[in-house]
């Protein structure tokens, strides 16, 4: 049996890994990544570190019931780098496993350790008919 609880362990190191890189542009690519779940992880990181870095008060990715993604920031309205439709389905199950969020809705802090310092993120999941949808949220 696979270790779950080491999924939270692999995005702290993922966000050490990834802290001085162009996130953005790290954040296109993982869609191409051959493990999908690594690249559910390092797109993970790579939003909580664009997040942080740019101010932004929330992250959401957005599954609708056709299949599409949509990854939007608060801080100003944009259009962020879609993990692409196999990873977006890892990326929402990773946050569900790591923070046991169980049943249609739910949401919980997450702390993340990065480099010398840590954060703690609020995150919420919701299922509908219409689609799926994670938010991180990040302290003011």
């Amino acid at each position: 049996m696979r270790d779950k609880g080491g999924l939270h362990l692999k995005l702290q190191e993922f966000c050490d890994c990834y802290a001085t890189t162009d996130y953005l542009k790290e954040m296109s690519t993982v869609d191409s990544e051959p493990d999908k779940e690594e690249g559910a992880l390092k797109w993970l990181a790579l939003a909580v570190l664009h997040g942080i870095n740019s101010g932004a008060e929330k992250l959401s990715l957005e599954r609708k019931g056709d299949g599409g993604l949509h990854v939007t920031a608060k801080y100003r309205k944009t259009e962020l780098p879609t993990p692409g439709t196999e990873v977006g389905e890892k990326v929402l199950n990773i946050v569900r496993q790591i923070s046991h969020i169980e049943g249609k809705k739910g949401s919980l802090p997450l702390a993340l350790g990065i480099r010398d310092s840590s954060i703690e993120v609020l995150v919420k999941v919701k299922e509908e008919e219409s689609g799926h949808k994670l938010t991180i949220k990040f302290p003011d």
